[in-house]
């Protein structure tokens, strides 16, 4: 597989101990039988994964792309993707979900290890815990002749710095060293907004991506507390959201993004809430990235519909509220926090 260019990540250190297959960093993902995507950072999988496809639909367009849950797995259904069709195209089976994998799984996906399917690549997506164990550790043993790939978070700035760097660089996109600190230094709590942010101006920028491009975008730190605030109010954490909020206007945030932040979640909760289906397809049906739909779904625990449809009409009073509609927009900010910390629920 072609080397691309990519951050320079530090080498997987805790995956396991005395593995006896390759342990390789996300961006040196090569074709393997099975291939295990492991590790807590979601966004570091996407990338790994979607490399792995596109390498391979390089190298033969006719190739056959599966989606598996393994938490809803139906017996016989990895043995069925995995069998070469009448031509015999290449066939990539893509299992999400393993560390909530069902007993079904676990055993079929134990016997395939010990015959993989020629032309057959299988892809398991595990991100963390104790569920699948001794699946993992028969890969690791060497087992099916697999590779892992490790995804660990991400912690320390110079480690975003690089993958942000990276972003621009793959993107054939310059960036100054200011900008780059700018961004990290906005997002540096959560690697998919980076993400995120990096390619809105790749996109949206047509000369080199300055300090002043970041500033002009999201203010400084401004966007990022503004998603603080949201992400901690939809938690259900009114004081902490309260605390975010005060500190961003005291720093000259301006209500405006504060309410975007709260109406971009909340649109994504709203498309996604009640649906059911893989990630990757939920993304592909409602143009979002995977990680913005697993980010959703985890939020929508414990809201019902009344709650939701209850937050969208205070979000939309708020937001005529901070645009001149209203006398105090930081008090209409703070009674929406109040609302969505309830999930909606009458005070």
């Amino acid at each position: 597989m072609a080397a691309r260019p990519a951050a320079r990540t530090a080498a997987p250190s805790r995956a396991t101990k005395a593995a006896a297959i390759p342990q390789l960093a996300w961006h040196q993902v090569r074709p393997a039988p099975i291939v295990l995507v492991s590790g807590t950072e979601t966004v570091l999988a996407e990338r790994a994964i979607r490399q792995l496809r596109d390498f391979l639909k390089l190298e033969d367009p006719s190739l056959e792309v599966s989606d598996v849950q393994a938490d809803s797995y139906a017996p016989g259904e990895l043995v069925t993707l995995a069998s070469p069709s009448l031509f015999d195209e290449p066939r990539l089976i893509r299992v999400s979900a393993v560390e909530k994998c069902s007993d079904s799984f676990l055993a079929e996906a134990l016997e395939y290890l010990e015959n993989p399917a020629d032309g057959a690549y299988l892809v398991l997506r595990h991100a963390g815990g104790v569920r699948g164990k001794k699946l993992l550790d028969a890969i690791r043993s060497g087992t099916g002749g697999g590779i892992e790939i490790v995804c660990a978070e991400l912690k320390k700035d110079t480690e975003k710095y690089d993958f942000a760097s990276a972003e621009f660089k793959t993107a054939g996109k310059r960036v100054t060293a200011s900008a780059l600190r700018a961004l990290v230094g906005a997002f540096s709590d959560d690697l998919a907004e980076l993400s995120a942010a990096c390619q809105q101006l790749i996109a949206d920028s047509s000369a080199e991506v300055t300090e002043t491009t970041v500033d002009r975008y999201y203010g400084g730190r401004v966007e990022a507390n503004a998603f603080k605030v949201a992400d901690a109010a939809i938690a259900g954490r009114n004081g902490e959201a309260l605390v975010i909020l005060r500190h961003a206007l005291a720093s000259g945030a301006d209500p405006v993004p504060v309410v975007a932040a709260f109406a971009s979640k909340i649109r994504t909760m709203a498309k996604l809430y009640g649906v059911r289906g893989a990630t990757g397809q939920l993304a592909s049906q409602f143009g979002l990235a995977p990680w913005q739909v697993e980010r959703a779904q985890r939020d929508l625990r414990g809201w019902t519909d009344e709650g939701l449809a209850r937050c969208i009409q205070a979000l939309a009073e708020t937001d005529a509220s901070v645009k001149g509609a209203g006398r105090d927009p930081v008090f209409a900010i703070e009674r929406l926090i109040g609302i969505i910390t309830r999930r909606g629920a009458e005070a």
